[in-house]
């Protein structure tokens, strides 16, 4: 499916977010504590707008990998440039589910708009709390939906008739009707903050963006 989807990815984040996205994904680069010189690891990278940030915070001395499963959203990752001073990623082909790193081998690791994709949440968060190093830290960052009020109103709105109707526009019906259906599924964030916890992270917090549509986590390698 993201194969399919790969030539509209990019255009179809940024409409759906209203360009909101790309602040919420600096957020989750400060959230990662990265300096100049440390590494991380962006699973589900897809076309690695999230990796180029993680670039662009440890510097030319660091090093990032970006991970997916789609060699297609890895080719159009790679045609991107990086911006001046930043690490140059490593694109990587390879399972969320059993990275190809070793234990304790990046300072982060993080996952934007993944999570809700994978079959076993428990297992992808495990896995990325293995590769990080003690202090290091485990950053998600998802679509939620809000617990109650006219948040919750315009999420449902938006996220399970409107981005359907453009998906179908564009020529993806099928991947933007996943959409809404993977959000639903997705469990709350003190959930997901369990979830974190139980795969051996610390300092656990998490806080909600525009308006609870989205949901940022954080928590620490003990």
């Amino acid at each position: 499916m993201f194969d399919r989807i790969a030539p509209i990815y990019d255009a179809m984040n940024t409409v759906m977010t209203a360009g909101l996205d790309a602040g919420w994904r600096r957020a989750a680069t400060r959230a990662t504590g990265l300096r100049p010189g440390m590494s991380a690891l962006d699973v589900a990278c897809g076309s690695g707008a999230l990796t180029r940030e993680l670039a662009r915070a440890v510097g030319e001395g660091g090093t990032v990998i970006g991970l997916d499963a789609s060699t297609a959203m890895l080719r159009r990752a790679r045609r991107r440039p990086v911006p001046p001073g930043s690490a140059v990623p490593r694109w990587t082909t390879g399972d969320a589910l059993d990275l190809p790193l070793p234990d304790a081998s990046v300072d982060a690791a993080t996952i934007a708009f993944g999570l809700r994709n994978m079959h076993d949440y428990a297992r992808c968060l495990a896995e990325m709390a293995r590769v990080v190093r003690p202090g290091g830290s485990v950053v998600v960052l998802e679509i939620a939906t809000p617990p109650r009020g006219i948040g919750r109103f315009v999420a449902r709105t938006w996220f399970e008739r409107v981005i359907p109707v453009l998906g179908r526009l564009a020529g993806a019906g099928s991947a933007y009707g996943y959409l809404p259906e993977s959000v639903r599924r997705y469990p709350g964030p003190r959930d997901v903050a369990a979830l974190l916890a139980s795969s051996g992270l610390r300092d656990v917090a998490w806080r909600p963006l525009a308006g609870g549509m989205v949901t940022l986590h954080a928590g620490r390698r003990s």
